[in-house]
């Protein structure tokens, strides 16, 4: 698998764009209460006619507009070069929070929380299963930071069928890789047992840094000992000596103003990427996604 994947990209080297972007898309989710919404969306999808697995990928917590991380789309780049459709959905800039809410305390940023933004990766699943070169039986999801917590939140099984979104999850995602995701955080109603384990509907893998002050490494490693040891599919790596937000091409950076419920009088959080970290969470996203959505599910 990774040789195919090693292969797509030496071809897109030597043959120019491998790639498209559709931009200016709209597509359909639902508020809590239950009103139809509309949220902005793009699509990057590889050449040619399909169908190719696809991933969904939900950004963190600065959002998707001038002051972005830009890890999102650094990652939809890498994985339209190894075949897949990438949908990145914008949560936040209809919803009032363009600029994101990294550094806003106001209580408004709970209509962004990642137990609403659940609604929002479901939404964009029904979407890629529409078109015509998407493989709907292959999709994974992945998000970093708010959109890693976002990813464990939608991983996590129903408890009942009645709940909201149970036969979507159960028909959902076949993978997902949630890169240095809050962990400490109830996912939401019903998303643990009695014993606080976290069962998710399909693998997990965890990517974080030790050294993460923002979401701490240490309630991740507990999460996935808990589920592995109840036997689901909950897998953890830690980068030793590494900050939150590794995949960043930014240096490393404390800023004072970032709202942290991790750190004293709730404020301050250190991101900056990691040479290192970034190429070794590239061979695990690769190998991971590549395991599971490369080949076709049986029905």
């Amino acid at each position: 698998m990774l040789t195919r994947l090693m292969l797509l990209v030496l071809t897109c080297m030597f043959l120019g764009s491998c790639s498209s972007t559709t931009s200016g898309l709209s597509i359909p989710t639902t508020a809590p209460n239950g009103a139809l919404e509309q949220i902005p969306a793009t699509v990057f999808k590889p050449d040619g006619p399909g169908s190719f697995p696809a991933v969904v990928i939900m950004h963190d917590c600065s959002g998707l507009g001038p002051t972005s991380s830009g890890a999102p789309s650094r990652w939809a780049r890498v994985l339209v070069r190894w075949g897949y459709v990438v949908l990145l959905p914008d949560s936040f800039t209809t919803r009032r929070h363009a600029g994101g809410v990294c550094s806003d305390p106001s209580p408004s940023r709970a209509e962004v929380s990642p137990a609403r933004r659940v609604r929002d990766a479901y939404a964009a699943l029904a979407y890629l299963r529409t078109l015509s070169y998407v493989d709907g039986q292959r999709v994974g999801l992945m998000g970093g930071s708010h959109g890693g917590t976002t990813t464990l939140a939608a991983m996590a099984a129903s408890p009942s069928d009645v709940e909201l979104f149970a036969r979507d999850r159960q028909m959902g995602f076949v993978a997902a890789m949630a890169l240095y995701p809050g962990c400490t955080i109830r996912l939401g109603s019903g998303l643990t047992g009695a014993a606080g384990v976290y069962k998710p509907m399909a693998p997990v893998r965890i990517l974080i840094g030790e050294q993460d002050d923002w979401t701490p490494a240490a309630p991740c490693r507990k999460l996935t000992e808990a589920a592995e040891e109840a036997g689901y599919p909950v897998t953890i790596k830690v980068y030793p000596g590494v900050h939150h937000a590794f995949d960043s091409d930014k240096p490393v950076r404390y800023v004072a103003t970032r709202v942290n419920a991790n750190a004293p009088g709730g404020r301050g959080a250190t991101t900056g990427g990691d040479s290192q970290a970034w190429a070794d969470s590239m061979r695990e996203v690769g190998a991971f996604f590549g395991q599971y959505l490369m080949h076709s599910r049986s029905p």
